[in-house]
């Protein structure tokens, strides 16, 4: 039979190991992105938000690859903004003043993640396109999306989906990529399967996220059958960018 005396150490001892968890938790949620920067003032000076308690440590971990990565706190994301407050009052939104698809601005944000491709357990790489991956094919009874011209969210027909990117992780289409015709030798692009309609009874691919003239602008890929970490990061960036900024009606309240 448990007595009181041994209920209430039960109860301190709960307490004491749920307040430590939290401690452990809360510290190290700040390894990556402390400390925040506040704009101080005309927004000029910036200071530093560090809070209690202070980032932890570096720490290092070794990844599937072998390679080490260190994960230091206390490294801020210094990164340019090419936006301006559109008011002074502190959390005024910011006003793009390049072109906000690429600059990385808002929806279109993207992490400085490492620019090598994912991969899976055996080592391979993750995402591949149809005419490299073997075995795998568009399952029977969809629409294969191969030979679809490309429709912007403008109307123009922009290009011709040359192939697919299968996630061999997953068992599903990643990535279409596009032909788009030009000065000089035709550009491929890629472009999200989520940002992508395939409309197989029109026979062509609608992609509304964007219109005809952005097409070009597309981060392109150093390797053109390998995708990295990185350019994954900048091309969803691209694409959701333009759910807001692809027009200036796009920007502006439905009210």
């Amino acid at each position: 039979m448990i007595t009181g005396l041994e209920a209430l150490l039960c109860l301190w001892a709960f307490v004491i190991f749920f307040a430590g968890l939290v401690f452990y938790l809360h510290r190290e949620s700040k390894r990556e992105g402390y400390p925040m920067l506040e704009a101080a003032g005309d927004r000029t000076r910036r200071a530093s938000v560090i809070g209690w308690p202070a980032p932890p440590s570096p720490k290092t971990y070794r990844v599937a690859g072998g390679e080490p990565v260190v994960v230091a706190g206390g490294r801020p994301d210094l990164r340019p903004v090419a936006a301006r407050p559109m008011a002074k009052f502190p959390g005024a939104p910011l006003v793009p003043t390049g072109n906000p698809l690429a600059d990385g601005v808002g929806p279109a944000a993207y992490a400085e993640r490492a620019d090598v491709p994912d991969r899976i357990h055996s080592g391979g790489p993750r995402i591949l396109p149809l005419r490299e991956a073997g075995t795998f094919h568009i399952a029977e009874g969809d629409p294969d999306p191969r030979g679809m011209k490309v429709v912007a969210g403008d109307g123009a027909v922009v290009g011709t989906v040359v192939d697919a990117w299968i996630d061999r992780a997953e068992y599903v289409l990643r990535y279409l990529e596009a032909e788009i015709p030009g000065a000089g030798t035709p550009r491929r692009v890629m472009i999200p399967m989520g940002f992508a309609r395939v409309n197989g009874r029109r026979g062509r691919v609608e992609v509304s996220a964007i219109f005809g003239e952005h097409f070009p602008g597309v981060p392109a890929l150093r390797d053109p059958n390998r995708i990295t970490l990185l350019e994954e990061d900048r091309i969803m960036g691209y694409f959701g960018g333009g759910k807001l900024y692809a027009s200036p009606s796009r920007a502006e309240p439905l009210i």
